[in-house]
Formats: structure tokens, C-alpha cells, sequence
């Protein structure tokens, strides 16, 4: 999402809770509805992530008492947690953010996961190459070392539906599996290009003085990225605690968007480290500006799923052999919840 890339320098916090959300005991039949106020459920979402200004939306729709009046207490659990989808799967954790290829993979699996809220409105991966190189196409790749943070997830994914939207073999470029050290390593020449996230390493780059170019595979193919992950037994027995923790996120999102400056400065409450000094409060603003970028849509198309970059992402994974069984889009996001919002 962001973010299978690991910033340097930031502390992982905490591994997966598991916390229960029916905390009104008789007050509510069955725990089928959201809390009253002074009575909140307290509600786990599972970032699979480390504290970072690219979750201001989230932030901000806490500091501004959005989950509050949806009568929820919401708890942050950051970690790098590989069966993050399983746990939602199984009902033991029901909200996550994770990407639409995880989710693809998830329901390919027999796993009743569901998408409820599209967070960024772009693909966020993309090729970077210090200006020096000359990439500027994807045909410049061709004989050149790319480096990959992993052969899997989302950067991969992304790499390959490049690659396969502007008809290159993966023989015609050399990969390099080179871990998340994508800066050192094309500043030091290791490669020539380097999979990255566009809010994180292109702007590190500039921030240091670097010309970068920058491929993004949205100009090729718009796949699936971060959202709000639930399952069908939260959607059927708390319909009310989904439409609620939809609808503080979209209000959340909706005022990072239009105040962005000061959606930054209560990032600071939760990542602090990110003004540690000048030069590292200008990387993050610089990131979490680079970030709305990809999250911007009219306002009441905010959270809105698009069933084609749904359908594009299934296809290049059956391409990619990861997807084991046919898989229905239409069963893998839900627009229901989503209501147009002002922050």
C-alpha cells in the first residue's frame, strides 16, 4: 500500500491484536449496532503497516471525532502481518486495509473477504530511474537491471502488468531481487531503474537533489490498491459498524484532501518522528502531498470502486498463475456503503 515498502529509520510496532467489538453486552440485541455516545465499541483495524503520514485520513478522522460519532473507538494495529486477509477471512479480525490484489487473492482461496472502501483512486507503483539513465518509456527498460523489492505483492503485480500492457517479455528486462533498499541502490548504480511506490523513494530522491523518471502504471493499467477491508459475516450481522467505519473514513479522507496542511500536523500526533528536523518534516509533507495526488476523485465518487480495475488486476494475476480458481469480481468489492460526505 504504500505500502509494502518499509521506511527506514521507523519502528515496528506492536504484532497483530485480536480485540472483540461487542463491548454493550445486553444494552444492544445481538451486538448488531454501533455504539451510542459514551458507550463505544472498540474497534481493531489492522494497517499492515508502521505509523506513517500516509495514514492521515485515518488519523484525522479520530482527532476530528468521526469514529466517535459513528460510536466507534477506534484502535490502530500496525505490523507486518503476511495472513492479514486470513485473520479478516476467518472472522477473527474484521477490518484491515490491505490492497485489491490481496483481496483477489484471498476470495481465489475460498476466503469471504470484501472490499468496502476505495482508498486511492490510482495504482500507486511505478519504475524509477535516476534522470542520468534515460528511461523515459518502458521500451527504455528493455536489457536494463529494474530492481524489485520482492517477486510478489503488489510491486510485482504492478511490474508485471506494466510489462504486459505495453508488450514486453519479462526476459527482455534483467530483475533484481534487491530487497527495500531501492535508494542506496540506484544512487550506487546497482541498477538502473528500481520498483517503487510513487510517494516514497521518487520523493526521497528529489529531496535529496536527484532528477528522477518516473513510470507509473496507472498510465498503463489502473489495478486495485489500498482500501478498507471487511467479510461478509461483519456485513451481514453489523451492517451498521461497517456503514459507520465507512462513512468516518470517507469523512476523514474528504478533509485530508481539503486541508492538508493541517491534516499533517495531527499526523505529527501519531508519527512524530516525522519532524525529527527540517530536512525530515519536508520529506514527509513532501510525501503526504504526493500521496493525495493518488487519492483524489470527486467528491461524491470518494470510496467508489470501479468494477474494470477490478477486472484488470484479475486478469494479469491469472496471467501471473496466481490466482487458482475463477474468482468473481462482483463478489470481491461492495459499493453499498458508500454515501457521499462533507468533512
Amino acid at each position: 500500500m504504500i505500502v509494502d515498502n518499509r521506511s527506514k529509520g521507523l519502528l515496528i510496532r506492536g504484532g497483530l491484536a485480536i480485540l472483540l467489538v461487542c463491548l454493550l453486552g445486553g444494552l444492544l440485541a445481538g451486538c448488531g449496532s454501533v455504539g451510542k455516545p459514551g458507550s463505544p465499541q472498540t474497534v481493531t483495524l489492522a494497517m499492515g503497516f508502521i505509523p506513517n503520514v500516509q495514514f492521515a485520513p485515518f488519523y484525522v478522522a479520530v482527532e476530528k471525532g468521526y469514529f466517535a460519532e459513528e460510536g466507534i473507538q477506534v484502535q490502530f494495529d500496525y505490523g507486518w502481518e503476511t495472513d492479514l486477509l486470513k485473520l479478516v477471512g476467518s472472522d477473527e479480525l474484521q477490518f484491515a486495509i490491505a490492497s485489491g490484489d490481496q483481496v483477489i487473492l484471498a476470495r481465489s482461496q475460498g476466503l469471504p473477504v470484501v472490499y468496502v472502501l476505495n482508498w486511492y483512486r490510482r495504482f500507486p507503483v511505478c519504475v524509477v530511474s535516476l534522470a542520468e539513465q534515460g528511461i523515459e518509456h518502458p521500451d527504455d527498460l528493455i536489457g536494463r537491471r529494474v530492481g524489485t523489492p520482492a517477486t510478489y505483492g503488489a510491486s510485482y503485480i504492478g511490474w508485471r502488468a506494466l510489462l504486459d500492457a505495453v508488450g514486453l517479455e519479462e526476459t527482455a528486462v534483467q530483475l533484481v531481487s534487491i530487497g527495500y533498499t531501492q535508494v542506496a541502490a540506484l544512487t550506487e548504480g546497482q541498477v538502473d531503474a528500481a520498483i517503487c511506490y510513487a510517494m516514497n523513494e521518487p520523493v526521497q530522491l528529489e529531496a535529496a537533489g536527484h532528477s528522477v523518471n518516473v513510470l507509473y502504471v496507472a498510465d498503463y493499467a489502473n489495478l486495485v490498491s489500498n482500501g478498507l477491508i471487511t467479510n461478509e459475516p461483519t456485513i451481514r450481522k453489523r451492517s451498521d459498524l461497517v456503514q459507520g467505519m465507512v462513512r468516518a473514513t470517507l469523512r476523514g479522507l474528504a478533509y485530508t484532501l481539503d486541508h492538508p496542511e493541517e491534516a499533517f500536523q495531527v499526523c505529527l500526533k501519531y508519527v512524530p518522528e516525522a519532524a525529527n528536523d527540517a530536512q525530515t518534516e519536508a520529506v514527509n509533507r513532501a510525501i503526504l502531498l504526493k500521496s493525495i495526488e493518488f487519492w483524489k476523485a470527486e467528491r461524491g465518487d470518494l470510496g467508489r470502486s470501479v468494477e474494470a480495475d477490478w477486472q484488470a488486476a484479475l486478469q494479469i494475476m491469472e496471467k501471473m498463475g496466481l490466482v487458482g480458481r475463477r474468482a468473481d469480481v462482483t463478489e470481491m468489492f461492495s459499493n453499498r456503503f458508500i454515501v457521499s460526505v462533507e468533512p
